[in-house]
């Protein structure tokens, strides 16, 4: 198993930037597709990027596309997601998950994923 802790998220003003990270726990970091989801209140939570285990290939949501890069560094069993020109339509709770896949057996799981944070909010102000 592997246990995930985020940390980055914040207050921030449209237009700007934060970097989220996620800590995992284990020695196996690097057989992990790892992805970022985030929940605003009232909605459905998404998917918002995810990274193959050696971090060669991404899938960013078309509402991100552009503005978000996900990236990780298995020597230091860390994800990352580095956001920038923040709306405030991006304003929700950031989670990390994790599982035992190979990409394209995510991708055709639809990202369901079976180790999750709990989560980091991020709020990007008008």
């Amino acid at each position: 198993q592997v246990q995930l802790v985020e940390s980055g998220g914040g207050l921030v003003q449209a237009g700007g930037s934060l970097r989220l990270s996620c800590a995992a726990s284990g020695r196996t970091f690097s057989i992990y597709v790892m992805g970022w989801f985030r929940q605003a209140p009232g909605k459905e939570r998404e998917l918002v990027a995810a990274i193959s285990r050696s971090g060669g290939s991404t899938y960013y949501a078309d509402s991100v596309k552009g503005r978000f890069t996900i990236s990780r560094d298995n020597a230091k069993n860390t994800v990352y997601l580095r956001m920038n020109s923040l709306k405030p339509e991006d304003t929700a709770v950031y989670y990390c998950a994790a599982d035992r896949y190979t990409f394209a057996q995510a991708m055709r799981a639809q990202w369901s994923m079976n180790y999750w944070g709990k989560g980091t909010l991020v709020t990007a102000s008008s």
